[in-house]
């Protein structure tokens, strides 16, 4: 599979407004980030927006899956990020609704992350 740059644009786009988008490629898909924070990713066609505990209850309301791949031991590995409702592919409103989630969880993660390295 290739990076679907067309979806990386348009989310670059929808996002502008909450802050300055950026991106890096990884594996095949890109991780998307917005002022330096990571919010989502573009993997297996599809865009998975960052999800956490505290935001989990609002992705399971939307049906939003979680992000599986196998690994090679043929064990089903999950990460922190549930693919994008549907109305997110085509409504700027809606797509920065759930942005806006992600990125709370993006900053939580980060957070985190910053507290461990002390």
């Amino acid at each position: 599979m290739s990076l679907d740059l067309g979806l990386v644009e348009w989310a670059a786009e929808a996002v502008t407004p909450l802050g300055s988008p950026s991106f890096h490629r990884m594996m095949g898909g890109a991780t998307l980030y917005c002022d330096g924070v990571a919010y989502a990713i573009v993997a297996l066609d599809a865009l998975w927006f960052k999800a956490d505990r505290e935001t989990d209850a609002a992705w399971d309301a939307a049906g939003a899956e979680r992000f599986t791949y196998p690994r090679k031991d043929g064990t089903v590995a999950t990460m922190n990020y549930r693919r994008a409702p549907d109305a997110c592919h085509d409504d700027e409103d809606a797509f920065r609704e759930w942005a806006s989630l992600a990125l709370e969880a993006g900053r939580r993660a980060a957070a985190k992350k910053a507290a461990r390295r002390r």
